[in-house]
């Protein structure tokens, strides 16, 4: 089925063929004609599967009749992190620019100042994370009785983040009698209930079963030890791989990003990261690094997880088994997007163990193991000395006369002014007793060993 019959506009189809696209994905197909015939809709698509411009596109050919006021916004998109607001922004750009739409985003990290001005000259589309939008409303910044369109983006992350009790604030300020759309990959309790409160005799849309993965992945599990550097390893023996051109690596923590993407730099790869930690400016300049080809590996937390439309994702890597099922749905989901193909590999310690039980409970798959696993042709990395673990330091005899041998009794010395001075031969040790070797922790000790670090021993 061809663009051209969904019943979009003719301007709209031309900004469709000029951004490379000829057929629209099932998702598209599906919720297109309904949107435009002013249904609500429940769609539950797994990611990558063209979701974004599935209300996009109907919302532009809605929007283009009508006109703005001030603080007061003609439809509502409500997205659980900036990186999916901004990534809808661009969504409106690219197939809205031969439409007079006037679009604003609410997000955090961006001055407020500038969100203001925009609301207060007229809006078409509002895109708006939950917190900054009930901030503003709060200050009396915004309006909502005129917003006739809501969309709910990516639901089952917004229960994750606990914006669901924002979601149903928002809802009650709306018009009774607007059109709402909720998408979401999966369709747990409270979201069900969220729709039934809020959707007016909704179509719903399934293209998946619900935390399905995409059949266009190819997954592996990768066992690995559990110390980080044998892990790191592994990791770039999988990353020198041809088929290997730009890829995504997840980790469970901040701090694992920074420090994974320290070590990949220092072996060479053009890699960057992307976390909680960083400021939006920083995060949006480092993706769009990432985007251009500056760098073809990203390191992430969560925070990138789902939604992040990044063309051309040959590979995924879960450096870390994710903690929670359904994010391993939404991870993997960053490759083989829109009919491609993509491979995802999972890291997998012993304490691993229970974390894949869950995701394979929740996709209904067996995900196989990899049975031979590429390496890198050097060493282990070596930590420095005072921060290795127990486990990785190398095992030492236990020196003999040392603390844990019954002490020496030594005879009282005399004052330190009647002590004669003692000569060089006199500091060694009698022929019947044998130094200690010291070398390996004399702590840089370069001169004669003082009387009270020296100790001997009765030679065997």
């Amino acid at each position: 089925m061809p663009f051209a019959d969904l019943g979009l506009s003719d301007e709209l189809l031309r900004a469709v063929d000029e951004s490379g696209y000829t057929e629209p994905t099932p998702i598209q197909a599906a919720t297109v004609p309904s949107v435009l015939m002013m249904r609500d809709i429940i769609g539950i698509a797994q990611t990558g599967t063209g979701k974004t411009a599935s209300f996009v596109l109907p919302m532009i050919d809605i929007l283009a009749h009508g006109r703005r006021r001030a603080l007061m916004p003609r439809s509502l998109i409500l997205e659980p992190t900036r990186e999916l607001a901004v990534q809808v922004a661009e969504n409106f750009e690219k197939y809205g620019k031969y439409h007079d739409l006037k679009m604003a985003l609410l997000i955090g990290g961006v001055q407020m100042g500038d969100q203001v001005k925009a609301l207060s000259d007229g809006v078409d589309v509002l895109i708006a994370t939950p917190g900054r939008l009930m901030d503003l409303f709060e200050r009396g910044k915004i309006l909502l009785t005129g917003c006739n369109l809501l969309v709910i983006d990516e639901a089952d992350r917004m229960l994750d983040m606990g914006f669901i009790p924002d979601i149903e604030n928002i809802c009650t300020k709306l018009p009774a009698n607007r059109q709402t759309l909720l998408f979401s990959a999966t369709m747990p309790p409270p979201i069900k209930k969220l729709a039934d409160k809020f959707l007016s005799n909704p179509k719903t849309i399934e293209v998946a079963r619900p935390a399905t993965t995409n059949t266009n992945i190819t997954q592996w599990l990768v066992p690995v030890k559990g110390q980080a550097f044998e892990k790191r390893k592994v990791l770039r023996g999988l990353l020198g791989q041809d088929d290997v051109t730009t890829a995504i690596i997840f980790c469970n923590r901040k701090t694992t990003v920074r420090e994974l993407n320290k070590s990949l730099k220092g072996h060479g790869f053009r890699s960057g990261e992307i976390h909680g930690d960083m400021d939006q400016p920083a995060r949006l300049a480092e993706l769009d690094r990432f985007k251009k080809g500056d760098i073809n590996i990203l390191v992430a937390s969560d925070v990138a997880a789902r939604g992040l439309d990044i063309k051309g994702v040959s590979t995924v890597f879960n450096f870390d088994a994710p903690w929670h099922p359904d994010d391993y749905v939404h991870r993997i989901g960053r490759t083989g997007r829109a009919g491609a193909t993509g491979t995802a590999y999972t890291l997998v310690a012993k304490e691993d163990a229970e974390n894949i039980d869950n995701i394979e409970k929740l996709t209904g798959q067996t995900i196989p193991r990899l049975e031979t696993v590429p390496t890198v042709e050097e060493e282990a990395e070596a930590a420095p000395r005072s921060r290795r673990s127990r486990e990785d330091r190398p095992a030492r005899e236990p020196r003999r006369g040392s603390r844990t041998d019954a002490p020496r009794e030594r005879a009282p010395s005399p004052p330190r002014d009647e002590q004669p001075r003692a000569r060089r031969s006199d500091r060694r040790p009698p022929r019947d007793t044998a130094p200690i070797d010291d070398a390996s922790d004399d702590g840089g000790w370069n001169g004669p060993i003082p009387d009270f670090l020296s100790a001997t021993i009765a030679a065997d």
